[in-house]
């Protein structure tokens, strides 16, 4: 961006500050919120009023911020359990066993844990909707961060095609004389129905389905547990005790090194969607309050539920069980481990709850992905490194193009029915399955040279108002994980199918790592583009774009917490 744009971006909503050779960069001004002073008709989208322009250019703004607490709180806890928690983790069961589901699935969710702490703490510095993107341009090098931003939108714009088959799919449970193609067209109309309501439509539906899957999931790890102990219906295959037979025989893991590195994909896959909270966080009303609870609770989700529920399947589960494979070339609901613990058991509707549960899993996945999508899209129109058409954002807070370009992107569902679909589809999930990871490491990257920055120009950590729990130390700790996680899925890239020795065809490999090579095409463009590099920890600005904070709250929150009792003090880390 040259210096008269950035000149021109500061009048249109940003502040511009020097990065280095008369380059520039903008950063996020205050929301001017006059989204309250709308009616409600127009405020909630339900006017042709709400079409008209509120923002326009680039610049970036913040958006509307209706979001409260508990949306954030719900996000963060159950936003992104879907079809790879509930389906993906048979196949996984299925190529490593019980016990590299267990543990691959808890070093992710180590990973995981530092990651939503370390953007936890910038997008309370920074709430700026599309926020991955902006810190690695703040951070790490603008060149970078135009490669995360376009493969974020790419990510989810994939995804959504994927999740309407599924949907499809999972219906077909019950009946499958009704083609695919009717309910493709009923659930996309669902999702376009929610993102009418914007940020809020996503916020309650998010909330409301996020309730019922953690709930579903408390329902499914009782039964379980009553299962295990034995205490199953003597018609089924649980009517003596379990334990952990199943651990020893046919046994904890399977096929070796080469089962244990499949298992991390799907566990990466399974985690999708955590970072959406940091997000949510820049449409909140006070994310300063809301962020950290929030990401607290992301402790409770990994432990609780992925590893818990995972845990009991592996108990009830053969890994040896032919179910957990299915026919189709998308995640089937048959195949699902936690379906199939229902019907062996003999419980008598149960398999149909858990198939609900699935299908609302993955609508829910649907319209995350169109809010994902969209938001960093707008972001990147809006700082010059996407069309200007997608910083569109109308009356009622809605990017509106980014929404309806990302939402075009699901009638390539509609290729599932061809004879080429799961062709096809099978190199759009190679373009996904890795995508997330470099979102990941790139937060844990912004953070650790954000910290660097802060001490370069003086502050102290007292002035950050949330601390990511594990500091550096546990940036440095996520970051090594995923190139650990990357290098695995590079191995079983490289080597032959399980259960066959040697190297694999560079079609597999493709269809394994095709995210990599991608990646490093949109790094090539955002360098040609914008003839950026590497910023050095002198160049970053940490000041300019903070939202103001009322550290008279903040210090007095901190007083009595500091007079707390030591059991409080960690029990307010916890929740």
């Amino acid at each position: 961006m040259s210096a008269k744009d950035g000149v021109i971006a500061a009048e249109k909503g940003g502040d511009v500050v020097p990065e280095y050779e008369g380059s520039t960069q903008v950063i996020p001004k205050q929301a001017d919120d006059t989204y309250a002073e709308e009616d409600f008709w127009t405020r909630n989208g339900l006017n042709m009023k709400s079409f008209q322009r509120k923002h326009y250019g680039e610049g970036l703004v913040e958006l509307d911020r209706p979001m409260k607490a508990r949306h954030l709180h719900m996000i963060a806890i159950g936003g992104s359990i879907g079809a790879g928690f509930f389906v993906g983790s048979g196949g996984a069961l299925y190529k490593g066993g019980p016990g590299s589901v267990l543990i691959d699935f808890l070093i992710i969710g180590v990973m995981m844990f530092n990651v939503v702490y370390a953007l936890g703490e910038l997008a309370v510095m920074y709430p700026v909707s599309g926020g991955f993107y902006t810190y690695s341009t703040r951070f790490i090098d603008p060149s970078w961060g135009f490669a995360m931003g376009w493969n974020y939108v790419f990510q989810w714009a994939i995804v959504l095609p994927l999740e309407l088959t599924v949907c499809g799919i999972t219906i077909g449970y019950w009946n499958e004389d009704i083609s695919l193609a009717v309910w493709i067209v009923v659930f996309l109309v669902l999702i376009i129905i929610i993102n009418v309501f914007g940020a809020l439509g996503y916020a309650e539906e998010e909330f409301w389905s996020s309730c019922f899957k953690l709930g579903a999931t408390v329902v499914f790890m009782l039964i379980a547990l009553v299962l295990v102990l034995g205490g199953g219906p003597k018609s089924g295959a649980y009517s003596e005790y379990q334990g952990a037979k199943l651990w020893y025989n046919p046994g904890a893991f399977k096929n070796g090194f080469k089962g244990f590195c499949s298992v991390f994909v799907t566990a990466a896959f399974s985690f999708s969607g955590t970072e959406l909270v940091g997000l949510a966080a820049a449409e909140s009303k006070n994310p300063v309050k809301a962020l950290p609870g929030a990401i607290k609770q992301v402790f409770w989700r990994i432990t609780l539920f992925y590893i818990l529920g995972l845990f009991f399947v592996g108990l009830l589960i053969e890994s040896t069980d032919k179910s957990l494979l299915s026919n189709s070339a998308y995640a089937d609901a048959k195949a699902s481990p936690f379906v199939l613990v229902g019907k062996y058991a003999g419980l008598k509707g149960f398999d149909h709850f858990m198939n609900v549960v699935i299908l609302v899993s993955v609508l829910s996945i649907g319209v995350s992905g169109v809010y994902g999508g969209s938001r960093t899209l707008t972001a990147l129109a809006q700082t010059g490194y996407a069309p200007k058409v997608f910083s569109y954002i109308d009356r009622s807070g809605r990017p509106l193009f980014s929404v309806l370009i990302i939402i075009a992107f699901g009638f390539l569902a509609f290729i599932s029915l061809a004879s080429s679909g799961p062709v096809v589809f099978d190199w759009l999930l190679a373009l996904s399955g890795l995508a997330a990871l470099f979102t990941w490491g790139s937060i844990c990257l912004a953070h650790i040279r954000f910290r660097a920055a802060w001490k370069y120009h003086g502050h102290t950590l007292d002035e950050i108002p949330f601390k990511a729990i594990g500091g550096t130390a546990g940036s440095w700790l996520g970051l090594i994980l995923i190139v650990l996680v990357l290098m695995a899925q590079f191995y079983t890239a490289v080597a032959a199918p399980i259960g066959e020795s040697g190297l694999g065809t560079a079609e597999s490999f493709f269809k394994s790592y095709l995210a990599l090579p991608v990646v490093l095409f949109f790094w090539a463009c955002g360098f040609a583009w914008k003839r950026t590099g590497w910023l050095t920890i002198p160049q970053m600005d940490v000041d300019t774009g903070r939202r103001e904070l009322d550290w008279e709250v903040i210090n007095a929150e901190r007083a009595r917490l500091a007079a707390s009792p030591a059991w409080k003090r960690f029990l307010h880390h916890l929740f």
